[in-house]
């Protein structure tokens, strides 16, 4: 049975990237995951974009977002060295969330908070790369397939999404 006791979206701290690397192994599975140093790097080079979601003192997802260039998604489990001065885009680097927490809202007040940050940030859309079949959840939140299906750099089964921030 699913818990569906309201919980909040904070800021990601240092001491959650344990938390944070596990909870992408159970949403990602090896295929997608990355190693805490990735998102310790994030975290490091742009933590307006980083938080995570607590129910009840437990960590149950994270969001991770950063400018970047839009039609250019960053390598998996790559450190970015920097975020790019010439970044033409907000990039939605990764959204996770457990299975008990799913359909409760957190995923749709994650979009809350990436649209307000890429909004802040002075950018027109944000970008992802959906995975696991994620595509029909972001879909649902107005984000549009954009490239071929054989241009996806995260490999099959992967889409590369974008939603204008004004739009919905």
């Amino acid at each position: 049975m699913t818990d569906r006791k309201p919980g909040r979206w904070r800021p990601m701290r240092d001491s959650d990237i344990a938390a944070v690397a596990a909870i992408s192994d159970v949403a990602h599975g090896a295929a997608y995951t990355e190693a805490p140093a990735i998102y310790a790097e994030r975290l490091a080079l742009y933590p307006a974009g980083c938080h995570v979601f607590e129910k009840q003192g437990t960590l149950e997802g994270y969001l991770i977002g950063h400018p970047w260039r839009r039609d250019a998604p960053p390598a998996l489990d790559r450190p970015l060295g920097a975020i790019p001065a010439d970044a033409d885009g907000y990039y939605l680097h990764d959204l996770a969330l457990l299975p008990s927490t799913r359909g409760a809202g957190a995923g749709k007040a994650a979009l809350a908070l990436v649209l307000r940050q890429a909004a802040m940030a002075g950018f027109a859309d944000i970008t992802l790369m959906a995975v696991n079949g994620a595509d029909g959840f972001w879909s649902a939140q107005g984000f549009e397939h954009v490239g071929g299906d054989g241009g996806s750099p995260y490999g099959a089964g992967t889409h590369m999404m974008r939603r204008a921030i004004g739009e919905r």
